[in-house]
């Protein structure tokens, strides 16, 4: 008989020659079960969505509710749906006034789509402006704005009109001009290996673009939703976007995404043309009650406020002469070794004790922790423990 595995690999699309092909049978706070009982540490929140850990029992609860009222009812934006108003009430209740408009859709990749297009209906302009070792996702338009070009270049040609410059170079805003129609930035850069900007930077970014008129795009879809000790990473550096950009771990787990903006601002999408832009399940009804619940979780257990003495546990008990540093900010954490082999080394070894680590797309020679934020002072003692005897 066909095992499950065999018939993995051969129906499902592959991403990769070698994935990880764990066999996971079920999942629980902080912890997945493959299907012989062997527990393993998620360190890494399935890339950071399970930020209030896996079924937590209250999204479940809030799931399940919805699940006896209704699923897909229309495309997106026609009906009044009880779940999407409370949650674009929650989270926008959380931000400053100006970001008091929510556009749901269903990824990452999908909400720096729109807010791409949003940001060129607005202003009129094409110009868009990234940053080198970005990752906003890999559809059409956000792999154009992806700041390494091995990802890229078998699929050229891309978007047109788009600049690259240095993040945290303050030298490099000069090229922001009347002609940019926005500069998307990770608030924090993930995939580059968690490089953290100077407050200075972002405050002179904040002003260049809006000397220029030009938007600003914060995509905070790894680093939003409480990981960096802030609900958004963005409040660190006193400064506020034009557009906003969420996903991840805003679903609690579900498939969900957003961008928001002033009403002034979206309502450009919205004639000449007429549904300028267009989700069908965007807003998924038992997605947005997942993320209520889920909201409801970080706000209430003060996850976000315990995410920074958290991450300072993982910088005080690793300590080891081959790690050459670690970035953190809050439970958003890069280690950084000599080079790919030996990180990989030390992951697969992980792996095979019962942690699950990964490596990041731009800095493969750093192991990426970004476990949960639920997890215990009693786990990150373990789990650290478990690193280094793998050292």
């Amino acid at each position: 008989m066909i095992s499950e595995r065999q018939l993995f690999f051969k129906h499902l699309a592959p991403t990769s020659e070698s994935p990880l092909a764990l066999e996971i049978d079920k999942a629980e706070g902080i912890y997945l079960f493959d299907k012989q009982g062997k527990k393993y540490i998620d360190l890494i929140s399935g890339i950071s969505v399970s930020g209030t850990g896996h079924r937590h029992p209250d999204v479940i609860k809030s799931i399940e509710k919805q699940l006896k009222k209704y699923l897909h009812l229309m495309v997106y934006g026609e009906y009044i749906q009880t779940p999407q108003v409370e949650l674009a009430q929650k989270i926008t209740a959380l931000l400053p006034d100006s970001l008091s408009s929510i556009y749901l859709v269903n990824s990452g990749s999908e909400a720096n789509e729109g807010a791409l297009k949003l940001a060129k209906r607005y202003t009129g302009r094409s110009e868009i402006i990234a940053c080198k070792n970005a990752y906003h996702g890999s559809t059409h338009g956000s792999l154009s704005i992806m700041g390494c070009e091995d990802f890229k270049q078998a699929f050229r040609p891309l978007l047109p009109d788009i600049k690259f410059i240095e993040f945290n170079n303050k030298k490099n805003l000069q090229q922001i001009t009347a002609k940019t129609a926005c500069v998307i930035v990770e608030t924090i850069q993930g995939e580059a290996g968690v490089i953290i900007p100077n407050v200075s930077y972002m405050k002179d970014l904040r002003r260049k673009c809006t000397e220029t008129g030009t938007l600003l795009i914060l995509d905070e879809i790894q680093a939003g939703m409480g990981r960096t000790g802030k609900m958004f990473a963005f409040e660190h550096y006193g400064i506020v976007p034009d557009i906003l950009t969420l996903a991840k771990s805003f679903g609690g787990g579900m498939p969900l995404g957003a961008f928001i903006s002033s009403p002034e601002i979206m309502k450009s999408l919205s004639f000449n043309p007429v549904l300028g832009h267009i989700t069908t399940f965007g807003g998924h009804p038992v997605c947005c009650a997942a993320a209520i619940a889920n909201l409801d979780i970080i706000t209430k257990d003060k996850l976000s406020e315990e995410a920074e003495k958290k991450g300072r546990l993982f910088k005080k008990y690793l300590t080891y002469s081959t790690i050459q540093s670690i970035r953190q900010i809050g439970l958003f954490i890069a280690v950084e070794f000599a080079d790919f082999n030996t990180n990989k080394k030390i992951i697969d070894q992980c792996i095979q004790k019962g942690v699950i680590a990964d490596w990041f797309l731009f800095a493969p020679q750093c192991m990426r922790i970004a476990p949960p934020l639920i997890i215990t002072e009693k786990e990150i003692k373990k789990t650290c423990d478990i690193i280094l005897s793998c050292l």
